[in-house]
């Protein structure tokens, strides 16, 4: 049902309110997104950022006069993610709080045929609770099975399905069989903008701490290179003293008339580990 003039209006004006108003927006995709499952989002995200849905003609037109009466403003670049069924997610907060909220409002689903699968399927293996009658069927499939106490039992973990992959309809036969919903639905993450940047959603996975053991792997290779080339780093310094501390305790430890403070502790430790092996 085509909307009315003043809701296109309204529209309008929200859509040039939430463009002027957020530095950083998520574009989702809300392919097999139920109105319950987006209004739960909503909910979640309230105080948060703001879910935008429309038409993508409509949506190109408000860029393009969003982009007339602000031609500075770097995220009118959004009009070309325009494409397929999805939306916009406007927000001022933390990008990877509201992703918590977005990747929380999921539902399982069964696996329809014709439908292209989201992510692997493996059937784990044990009882099924099918009666031997059927055991035909698993032999379609080429799954090994052996009857156990009176009902099919798979023998080893199956991958039915493979990602990117049509479902098949011996496929979603087997996992009704099993009562097995192996999808899960929700605003898929498409791009990210912010402040001006757009980049894909798997940018924020890298958390601080990923950065941090990145960032001591590539200290460690600097310091060893440093080391094998006999170049003085700030990342190499810290190891030429202690190996030459190293090289000067190992001396020190062999001769009865010399020590420094710091060998002390070492030659009396090693004394009377000395003498003992001696008797």
């Amino acid at each position: 049902m085509p909307l009315s003039r003043e809701k296109k209006e309204a529209y309008f004006e929200r859509m040039k309110e939430l463009l002027g108003s957020y530095q950083k927006a998520f574009v989702v995709e809300v392919d097999n997104v139920g109105s319950k499952q987006l209004q739960n989002t909503r909910a979640g995200l309230r105080g948060k950022a703001e879910v935008l849905m429309g038409k993508n003609t409509m949506m190109r037109r408000i860029f393009a006069e969003f982009k007339e009466e602000n031609p500075e403003n770097p995220i009118c670049e959004l009009v070309n993610l325009c494409k397929g069924n999805v939306g916009f997610i406007f927000t001022n907060s933390d990008l990877g709080k509201v992703r918590e909220v977005i990747d929380q409002n999921v539902r399982p689903a069964p696996a329809r045929v014709g439908a292209i699968a989201p992510s692997d399927v493996i059937v784990p293996k044990g009882p099924t609770g099918c009666d031997p009658g059927q055991t035909a069927f698993f032999q379609t499939l080429q799954i090994s099975t052996k009857i156990t106490k009176g009902q099919i039992e798979m023998t080893n973990d199956t991958h039915l399905i493979s990602k990117g992959d049509k479902v098949g309809a011996s496929q979603a036969a087997l996992l009704q069989k099993l009562d097995i919903n192996p999808f899960t639905y929700g605003l898929g993450l498409k791009m990210v903008y912010d402040n001006g940047s757009l980049f894909d959603a798997k940018v924020l996975d890298i958390t601080d701490d990923v950065l941090a053991a990145k960032f001591g792997d590539a200290l460690n290779m600097i310091a060893k290179l440093s080391l094998v080339l006999n170049y003085p780093t700030p990342a190499s310094v810290p190891h030429s003293i202690a190996n030459a501390y190293k090289a000067c305790l190992a001396i020190t430890v062999q001769c009865d008339g010399f020590s420094f403070a710091k060998a002390d502790l070492f030659k009396a430790l090693i004394k009377p580990a000395a003498a003992a092996a001696e008797e």
